[in-house]
């Protein structure tokens, strides 16, 4: 571990998020830097050159559009198969929103619209052809529902509020079908853990035998995923805080949207729906002593910290005091706050991996906006902004000495994480575009 973080950054302040005109921002269109000495220490010719290479390498990850194509526009990609990814391409919005003209993401989120079945159903991950890769009847086709988070992010640079009309239907269909599929009678979803987007994260009680209850997996992919390893029939027994609170988050966006639209019984809707989650959350998986959520098997807290616990910031579904202990545990050096923070699953814990073994310790670009989002809406800014200037300091590191970004990191070295894809924007590209932009340089 480095003795000392980066301080906070002493750039001068520039309103580059919500709120702005919209249309596509020129690259040399940079926040005012200040003439102050920049606590972090990232040359500004270097994190130029790591804009430009983030954003380069996401130009190159635009498809699509070919005769006779099943996505029949250019988009920008995921950058991790022939498939299309939904979790990945929510996160790409989030900073493929500055450039617009260039990382075409309307067409990358259509893509999912175009394939909703009538019952609200969109499979989180879709192959070559268009069709679905998972079977419907099971939570491992769902991914964190962030469509509303995505569009959001299109709308606070182009105010597009005709957009925002055309894909609410969807979204609420979106909404009441994992809803009517997923929540239990405790108010808590169930769900699974290659679903939830974070692979190999064990989400059963230690001990825990297959009790033929859970929902038996189909049309496994033995060539692409080796899911058994997963215990695949451990689901509907399980509830779920990271799934929880992304339905909080989302209920909390449809009100958002509604306001928008001029439809306040609408509204009034999803913020009872998002009260609603929020108690359940926080009756059922706060442990005071701990000071921590955890998910429940059967009922009882499975006492494993991960990374997925902390959605609850950005759901607003913590109370200041709870999101006060939460954090604690965030920046906890024996804990998520790591060489590189913040680690997905906490070095405290049996099964951390220092090299990051994906889930089981990697540091992930998603995830970290997640806690910096969170942590801003909770109050926490100046730990949000000490964590975006450690964090993009360490990506800076790697990106010096291996000329490119990665799909993850490790936590206990400046380095890929193992096991970590190369030239990944994709949602890495989160981090010297929209980190930079939204909490680097203000």
């Amino acid at each position: 571990m480095r003795s000392s973080l980066p301080r906070s950054c002493l750039f001068s302040r520039r309103d580059v998020v919500a709120g702005m005109a919209g249309g596509a921002i020129a690259l040399s269109s940079w926040p005012a830097w200040s003439d102050e000495p920049q606590a972090l220490d990232v040359p500004r010719d270097l994190q130029r050159r790591m804009y430009s290479a983030a954003l380069e390498s996401a130009k190159r990850h635009v498809r699509g559009g070919e005769p006779g194509s099943p996505y029949p526009h250019r988009f920008v990609d995921a950058a991790f198969s022939s498939h299309i990814f939904l979790w990945d391409t929510c996160f790409i919005a989030a900073y493929a929103k500055y450039h617009p003209d260039e990382l075409p993401i309307r067409p990358a989120l259509d893509n999912f619209y175009d394939r909703q079945e009538a019952d609200g159903f969109i499979c989180r991950e879709y192959d070559s052809e268009g069709r679905p890769f998972w079977p419907k009847d099971h939570p491992v086709s769902i991914n964190p529902p962030l469509l509303a988070f995505a569009e959001l992010e299109l709308f606070s640079r182009t105010r597009d509020v005709a957009r925002l009309a055309s894909v609410y239907p969807k979204l609420t269909r979106l909404f009441d079908f994992v809803a009517g599929r997923y929540r239990g009678d405790d108010g808590l979803f169930f769900s699974d853990a290659l679903g939830s987007g974070m692979d190999n994260i064990p989400r059963y009680p230690d001990g825990w035998r297959d009790d033929g209850r859970g929902i038996p997996l189909h049309n496994l992919y033995p060539a692409v995923f080796d899911y058994n390893l997963l215990s695949s029939k451990w689901n509907r027994q399980g509830r779920s805080v990271d799934l929880s609170a992304q339905m909080a988050l989302f209920a909390d966006e449809l009100a958002q949207i509604a306001r928008l639209l001029r439809r306040p019984d609408e509204a009034r809707r999803w913020r009872v729906a998002h009260d609603s989650i929020a108690r359940a959350i926080n009756g059922l998986c706060w442990s005071e002593e701990d000071g921590f959520y955890y998910d429940l098997g059967y009922g009882q807290p499975i006492r494993r910290k991960h990374i997925g616990m902390f959605w609850t910031l950005m759901a607003g579904v913590a109370p200041p005091e709870r999101a006060r202990r939460l954090i604690a545990h965030l920046t906890d050096t024996a804990e998520f706050w790591r060489e590189i923070p913040a680690a997905a699953w906490p070095a405290d814990q049996a099964g951390f991996s220092p090299g990051g073994g994906y889930w089981m310790g990697g540091v992930w670009a998603p995830t970290n906006y997640m806690l910096l989002r969170g942590l801003r809406r909770s109050g926490h800014e100046a730990t949000a902004r000490r964590l975006a200037s450690a964090y993009y300091w360490a990506v800076a590191q790697v990106f010096l000495a291996t000329g490119t970004f990665w799909e993850n990191y490790a936590p206990d070295a400046l380095a890929p994480g193992h096991i970590a894809r190369p030239d990944f924007c994709g949602w890495t590209g989160l981090v010297p575009i929209a980190v930079l932009r939204e909490f680097v340089s203000t």
